[in-house]
């Protein structure tokens, strides 16, 4: 997702254009104001679709993440409640958006909240108690719209730590991709190496279709071809599949499921996760690792909300020249409430796509082209066998390029200045070296305050990363403090 150095307020929420509803127009124009925000129902309809071709790459890609990771006590989620949660819950969060937000936004499981996930959550936690902590994220974010908290922590954290925080999540999504694919390996003399064999080499089918499907992917996005990503998995996916008949390839060869469809295409949907959620098990790792959790998933899911909303909002001529626009506080609600749905629904916080800015280039421009959306995400449930047709490999392709599109924040980094450029580098680079998002956060944190004190700048950080500067101490330093005070 993208960032912006808007930071709009949330009110009025009827800034915009906008005028009196005639007479004898539809119920449908006058609730979604379709005419008022010079749109028509073709365009809302075409809008929508063309957000979900652009954006169900999802449906692929969380069950990919979430579904390779053993939990604490050793559970993995199946492929299939995983696809159906995935769907059901960005189906809801939309048709909320659709409905309540009344704008051109479509939400679905964000992929750096799963990765948060797997990585910090859940060597900790079941998968039970980590959607429970979605549920407490997803309540944090929407209490901090309602009381207006989210403007005094949006406008204390940095914009140039906004951006690191983006990119640092884009390498460590780029780093799943690649280690899920194959083509990124435990080294034997070094902690990482090419491939999975002996000496670090390329082993196997599987590597050759993801490479090709990046590669792919890459070329139709330099041509600007729409849906490049979900382009390049459906050929990466077809080409999997002639393969694998022509050449015989098994389950061994693929390292797991041959690509290939097993009875009908459609299927009902196993909502076996939904309401596996649990509230405890927070005494095993220590109320300050707990909020720590807690803060690192609303980073992940709530501090690029703004920006995404703001920027689809423009693209869809919405938003005035100080970042107002219609909806705004119900449209960052909605986005709050996707975490808890997410939670519920056992697919991971929802959080609001960039690329609904592909239906707003469309001319979506009212809550109808969320409606829509939904509605695809929707009859998606129906279609899981489909899923299983994509080889995991090919799907890590799309996580790569998703975390290429996440560095462009690059751009907007002052790397001539030291007191920027190094929290910025410490913040991109741990957070994949590290395996570890927060410990990124918490890098880039410490050094921006640090330099800025060595600087004679103590007041220009604030006192709110003042405060995260200790927070962010305690939690480098648990081990030794916890023996300390003899808690271990």
């Amino acid at each position: 997702m993208t960032q912006s150095t808007v930071e709009p307020s949330t009110s009025p929420e009827d800034a915009g254009t906008g005028s009196r509803p005639s007479a004898g127009r539809s119920w449908l124009d006058r609730y979604f104001h379709i005419t008022d925000r010079g749109s028509t129902v073709a365009q809302e309809v075409r809008g929508g679709i063309t957000t979900f071709m652009a954006m169900c790459y999802i449906l692929l890609l969380n069950p990919v993440i979430l579904g390779t990771v053993d939990d604490v006590d050793g559970t993995v989620l199946a492929h299939a409640p995983l696809v159906t949660a995935t769907a059901f819950a960005a189906a809801l969060s939309t048709l909320l958006m659709g409905f309540i937000g009344k704008v051109p936004l479509a939400l679905a499981a964000g992929l750096n909240v799963s990765a948060a996930l797997v990585s910090q959550v859940i060597p900790n936690m079941t998968w039970p108690q980590a959607m429970g902590m979605c549920v407490i994220y997803g309540v944090v974010i929407m209490l901090l719209v309602v009381t207006g908290l989210r403007e005094m922590i949006m406008n204390a954290i940095p914009l140039p730590l906004k951006h690191a925080i983006t990119m640092g999540i884009g390498m460590f999504v780029a780093l799943l991709g690649l280690v899920k694919a194959g083509f990124v390996g435990v080294g034997e003399g070094g902690p990482v190496q090419l491939g999975t064999g002996a000496g670090g080499q390329l082993v196997g089918w599987p590597v050759f279709f993801f490479a090709v499907t990046l590669l792919l992917i890459f070329m139709l996005q330099a041509r600007k071809v729409p849906g490049a990503i979900l382009l390049g998995i459906v050929v990466g996916t077809v080409l999997s599949i002639v393969v694998t008949k022509i050449g015989g390839l098994t389950d061994k060869d693929w390292g797991g499921t041959t690509p290939e469809l097993h009875g009908s295409a459609v299927s009902s949907p196993d909502f076996s996760l939904f309401g596996d959620v649990e509230f405890g098990g927070w005494d095993q790792i220590g109320a300050i690792s707990v909020t720590m959790i807690v803060f690192t998933l609303v980073l992940a899911g709530f501090f690029d909300a703004m920006a995404t909303i703001i920027g689809v909002g423009t693209e869809a001529k919405l938003a005035d020249d100080k970042g107002r626009m219609p909806g705004l506080s119900r449209a960052l609600f909605v986005d709050g409430a996707g975490g808890a749905i997410g939670g519920v629904s056992g697919a991971s916080g929802q959080t609001v796509f960039i690329e609904s800015a592909s239906g707003a280039g469309e001319g979506a421009r009212t809550g109808l082209s969320s409606v829509v959306t939904g509605l695809f995400f929707a009859a998606c449930l129906f279609f899981t066998p489909l899923t299983q047709l994509v080889p995991k490999q090919v799907a890590a392709a799309a996580l790569v390029v998703i975390g290429s599109m996440m560095m462009s924040a690059a751009a907007h980094i002052d790397w001539s200045d030291k007191a920027v450029s190094i929290p910025v580098f410490l913040t991109v680079t741990l957070m994949p070296f590290t395996y570890n998002i927060t410990a990124g956060v918490g890098a880039g944190v410490i050094s921006y305050t640090a330099i800025k004190a060595a600087q004679g700048k103590f007041r220009e950080p604030g006192a709110f990363m003042w405060v995260l500067t200790g927070v962010f101490i305690v939690y480098f330093g648990l081990n030794p403090i916890e023996h300390w005070l003899g808690a271990k």
